[in-house]
């Protein structure tokens, strides 16, 4: 077999493998949304904020995969651009640029956990994960739909959806030097969704629909030639919500 048929083949499998994972994450979502009155589901979904270290980390656990299920997908063409280049570069270590990228979404599903538990220390939250104050609800989308405006956001958004220019200039070989471009790239994927999320406590965090709606709404922003079209309409509609929910 020919080196370029064996890249293909180590990216087609590699893409293969994270595309599996993606589709058992979203397995796990389904589960979970369709079944929560399950023991499991119910130490995602603490009844007050005395949470058991047991429960802390099923929560941790809940917003982990969710954020894997729906960010992974969006970052497949920077993660396989990397992928291709580690076949042409043997120094570069593709498993740790893949490993700073998660490692980053897992301190914001520590944040998000986080911030579940200081809304329901404050009252704010349902057993469902849906805030109950109608004006801090509609504060927070019109907080989503202004990020969406500002140069942050779009810097952001640029560099996540040009995989080879972010590639070209933040290159680093060996095995730290491909985490620190993992870790640079989930950084700036962050800075490209954080916000939307928020609209999972708005919305609902256990709603099947909402987490795939939201997941859409990613994709289209990062990967069509429409992105930044997409993430102004979508600014716009949250900041509509927002201000119909404030004015009613």
């Amino acid at each position: 077999m020919s080196t370029t048929g064996s890249m293909s083949t180590a990216t087609f499998q590699s893409s293969a493998f994270l595309l599996g994972l993606c589709g058992v994450g979203w397995v796990g979502v389904a589960w979970s949304t369709a079944n929560m009155g399950n023991p499991v589901v119910q130490l995602m979904m603490p009844r007050s904020s005395s949470w058991t270290l047991l429960e802390a980390m099923m929560v941790f656990v809940m917003w982990s995969v969710m954020m894997g299920a729906m960010m992974v997908p969006s970052a497949l063409p920077m993660i396989i651009a990397h992928r291709r280049l580690c076949r042409q570069m043997p120094r570069a270590r593709h498993a740790a640029f893949v490993a700073a990228y998660v490692l980053v979404w897992s301190g914001f599903s520590l944040l998000a956990a986080t911030l579940q538990w200081w809304l329901q220390e404050l009252g704010l939250l349902s057993r469902m994960l849906v805030l109950t104050h109608p004006k801090v609800a509609s504060l927070i989308l019109i907080g989503i739909g202004a990020y969406q405006f500002i140069p942050i956001k779009e810097a952001c958004l640029r560099t996540c959806r040009t995989p080879l220019g972010f590639l070209a200039t933040e290159w680093r070989d060996r095995p730290v030097g491909a985490f620190v471009m993992g870790f640079r790239h989930g950084v700036f994927c962050v800075g490209c969704c954080w916000s939307m999320m928020l609209a999972l406590f708005v919305f609902g965090a256990m709603e099947l629909t909402v987490i795939a709606l939201l997941a859409t709404a990613v994709a289209l922003e990062k990967l069509t030639h429409f992105g930044q079209f997409f993430s102004q309409t979508f600014g716009m509609a949250f900041l509509v919500l927002g201000v119909a929910g404030w004015l009613t």
